[in-house]
């Protein structure tokens, strides 16, 4: 109860002021699209270049951490798409974008505020290093299988252009990129930069949290109910079961093993929609997901932390 009321509520209490404020009318549709063009195109990519570039590269970067994360984002992926297309006769495209939804968890707007709520600031660097992959793991397993399913499996010489058109367009992950070119460069940034940039990181989460809520406003809970619960089960339940299993077999340390499960924990994030939308495949499926996701991980996050070490 204590990690229920001290450590997922108060998160979950900003969501829900910004739910709240969208539905009664006090904050406007476009208010939130533009704090969220804010929170997405500048000080979330801000908070990654600087955790990047101040990041201890060899001790954060531990292959078994990543293993772990990535095999069951890849699994809830694969389950996703399979179960999508043989259990709920999608079309193909469709199933893409249902596997990116049980891919891609919130781990910036949700397991960054509630792993440093639960475990402290400290424990946020194996949360940076997850971070730094996801982005490009996540865009690139779907854009490119995306892409082969389009082309019916002959996608051509034009497939990776695309999906590095596709993710280098993306501002999150063109501030991780610059993060690990300071970093790897040894370049010291001016003192009067750092202060600018820890400005923007101290908005950053607040402000997205707000956002998310008030993008959950504009959904509404329409598509199959079935299709939907079972991406919740793979994203809330499997994705992280997976990783755990994956930590005991590597002896993943503690303070590792809870960023990575309890990352793997967090609900598909609003991203699955943008990806949905770029397609224009499962769109309702994925707002839907999103949405009832969010409002589940509530009691899940509490029986996660309450199992972790």
């Amino acid at each position: 109860m204590q990690a229920l009321l001290e450590v997922i509520l108060p998160v979950f209490f900003v969501i829900g002021f910004g739910y709240l404020a969208v539905w009664k009318g006090w904050f406007s549709q476009s208010g939130v699209e533009g704090l969220m063009k804010f929170t997405q195109n500048f000080a979330i990519p801000c908070l990654l270049f600087t955790a990047i570039a101040r990041l201890d590269l060899g001790q954060s970067f531990d292959l078994r951490l990543l293993t772990s994360f990535y095999a069951g984002a890849a699994s809830g992926f694969v389950l996703g798409l399979v179960g999508a297309r043989l259990i709920f006769g999608r079309p193909w495209e469709d199933a893409v974008a249902i596997g990116f939804c049980c891919l891609f968890s919130n781990s910036v707007l949700l397991g960054l505020p509630l792993t440093e709520r639960a475990y402290g600031a400290d424990a946020l660097q194996a949360n940076f290093a997850i971070i730094a992959v996801h982005s490009p793991f996540c865009y690139g397993l779907g854009i490119t299988v995306m892409e082969i399913v389009r082309a019916q499996g002959q996608a051509g010489s034009a497939l990776l252009g695309r999906v590095l058109k596709a993710m280098f367009s993306n501002a999150l992950i063109l501030g991780i990129v610059l993060g690990f070119a300071v970093n790897l460069s040894g370049l010291v940034l001016p003192t009067v930069l750092n202060d600018g940039l820890d400005l923007m990181v101290r908005a950053a989460l607040p402000a997205a949290l707000f956002g998310l809520g008030g993008v959950l406003a504009t959904y509404r809970p329409e598509g199959d109910l079935r299709l939907v619960l079972y991406i919740c089960l793979i994203a809330l339940v499997i994705h992280p079961l997976i990783t755990r299993g994956f930590g005991l077999a590597f002896s993943l340390p503690v303070e590792a093993t809870r960023s990575a499960v309890l990352t793997a924990a967090m609900a598909p994030g609003v991203n699955t929609y943008i990806f949905a939308s770029m397609y224009g495949r499962a769109m309702r499926v994925a707002a839907t997901s999103v949405l009832m996701a969010t409002a589940l991980s509530i009691l899940t996050v509490w029986v996660w932390l309450a199992l972790l070490p």
